[in-house]
């Protein structure tokens, strides 16, 4: 017979020693995770170690990334080929494809002027300087000014200036791309965009660097021009304005997270007759630039144009890329949405909430660049900026067709032995309508920064263009000495008269 007592003694001793081991597993996934929480949170005030010293002339990002490493893995990630729908490289791996092929009408509006001769879809930032060295473009006289937003210049600028880089930038437009891109290189610092252009080197805190922003968006402060998406602006027209608007001083974080994009992503003039301008004295609207740039004096007192068609022999305003001041009329960006919360959104590494420098098409990361504010499928979202995008573009290559139009009457005319100034209501209009389409054409958004924004501006270059034909077409029958109304004084249904 089995002894009970033994029975029971060994069921207690069982028990007794289940109880152990629970107590040993619970203490030990306890303090593991006091363990964890601990490492966490010391790796969380402790983002990164110091293994190396970085300043100011520190262009190279390799060196900045033995210190942070996350940030510039994902800086490297920009030499990978991306492409979405309406934009990115989708070409050789020699170089992106030409948008003069795909959009004809592009070639043609830009004769007389380089972009004629090679115009291409973008890549990432890891290519910048390289690109730009690359471009068939150089075979016509360009501008030292260009290296400002293709390479981590900044040192080179002191260089110029004797220590003084806002001087150095400003002699720039005097020495041609190939002599101060070989200074560049000289020197050391033929790095494209770079850490160093974006956060100070001893505190990591964001701030600008670009002369050119920096007198652009002092101009833009010292105007009357509503701004709802730059908020310290209005701040600081409410104070004295004892001296200019300095982002670096006075912008919050979140402004920053724009700012140091918009030091590059914009409009301005960038060639060999003036300093290179950021053209915002009078706002950041379309038609406030051209304002100014209408205003505008060359130093030698002839009015400002990027260039003169060689076909029509108009005075042409060239945009480059105005991402920043579409941005600003857009709905995120007046909801207080910066640049990098959809190009450079947080990403957790470890512990460590950190922006993903891998700088991309939010398309290409929606989980992260939109979700996190939308709480809408993925596949919802891909379909309402599709849509949006694929508005603009059918917009813009109605104002293709429009400019090309316009462009045809104005030959046609010159043909017939009509004069430049008989023209010259046609040649106005031609300036209008290829600035307004232009703008949205260089922005790389296809209208997505400001939906509607973007389409107003498309409708008035087809209306203007529209006009312009008609202004053409007349032009022989109108007599030499009769007055002409002023063209384009405002976009309507109907052409002028």
């Amino acid at each position: 017979m089995v002894n009970q007592e033994n029975v029971t003694w060994w069921k207690t001793r069982g028990a007794v020693l289940a109880a152990i081991a629970v107590s040993a597993i619970g203490s030990a996934s306890v303090t593991a995770l006091l363990t964890n929480i601990t490492e966490k949170k010391t790796e969380q005030r402790n983002q990164y170690v110091r293994t190396v010293d970085v300043g100011e002339d520190d262009t190279d990002p390799e060196k900045w990334g033995k210190n942070w490493p996350a940030q510039y893995d994902g800086y490297r990630r920009t030499a990978i080929k991306t492409a979405t729908r309406f934009g990115g490289h989708a070409g050789s791996e020699a170089l992106p494809d030409e948008k003069i092929d795909r959009d004809p009408w592009l070639r043609r509006m830009f004769l007389g002027y380089a972009f004629s001769i090679d115009y291409r879809d973008r890549r990432g930032h890891a290519y910048m300087l390289h690109d730009q060295e690359a471009t068939q473009r150089l075979t016509k006289p360009q501008s030292g000014s260009c290296l400002h937003c293709h390479a981590s210049v900044m040192p080179l600028y002191r260089s110029l200036g004797g220590g003084d880089a806002v001087k150095g930038f400003e002699q720039t437009f005097k020495f041609s791309y190939q002599e101060l891109n070989k200074q560049l290189h000289d020197s050391g610092h033929a790095h494209p965009v770079s850490c160093v252009d974006c956060h100070d080197s001893k505190t990591m805190a964001l701030r600008v660097t670009r002369p050119g922003f920096l007198k652009g968006i002092a101009a833009l402060a010292a105007s009357d021009a509503p701004v709802p998406a730059i908020p310290s602006i209005a701040e600081y027209r409410k104070g004295s304005k004892d001296k200019p608007y300095d982002p670096n001083e006075r912008a919050s974080r979140n402004e920053m997270r724009s700012f140091v994009c918009g030091q590059c992503h914009v409009e301005y003039y960038c060639s060999t007759k003036m300093p290179l301008t950021f053209p915002w004295g009078k706002g950041v609207k379309v038609e406030q630039i051209e304002a100014f740039w209408n205003e505008t004096k060359f130093p030698d007192g002839s009015p400002f144009g990027d260039y003169v068609h060689k076909e029509t022999g108009a005075s042409i305003l060239k945009a480059q890329h105005p991402e920043f001041e579409l941005w600003t009329e857009g709905v995120h960006a007046q909801a207080g949405v910066s640049c990098a919360d959809c190009h450079m959104p947080y990403q957790r590494e470890g512990a460590s909430k950190i922006s993903d420098h891998w700088v991309r098409s939010p398309l290409l990361n929606v989980n992260r660049a939109c979700q996190s504010c939308h709480r809408t499928d993925e596949s919802e979202l891909r379909r309402r900026v599709d849509t949006i995008q694929q508005r603009n573009h059918d917009l813009m290559q109605r104002g293709g067709a429009a400019i090309t139009a316009l462009m045809d009457a104005i030959v046609a005319a010159k043909s017939r032995g009509v004069t430049q100034e008989l023209l010259r209501p046609a040649l106005e209009l031609q300036r209008k309508a290829q600035w307004r389409l232009d703008f949205v054409a260089a922005e790389n958004s296809m209208g997505f920064h400001a939906p509607q924004e973007a389409a107003r501006i498309l409708g008035e270059a087809a209306d203007y263009a529209r006009q312009g034909q008609l202004a053409a077409v007349l032009s022989g029958a109108i007599p030499s000495g009769a007055p002409s109304a002023t063209p384009g004084a405002a976009p309507s249904a109907t052409p002028a008269k």
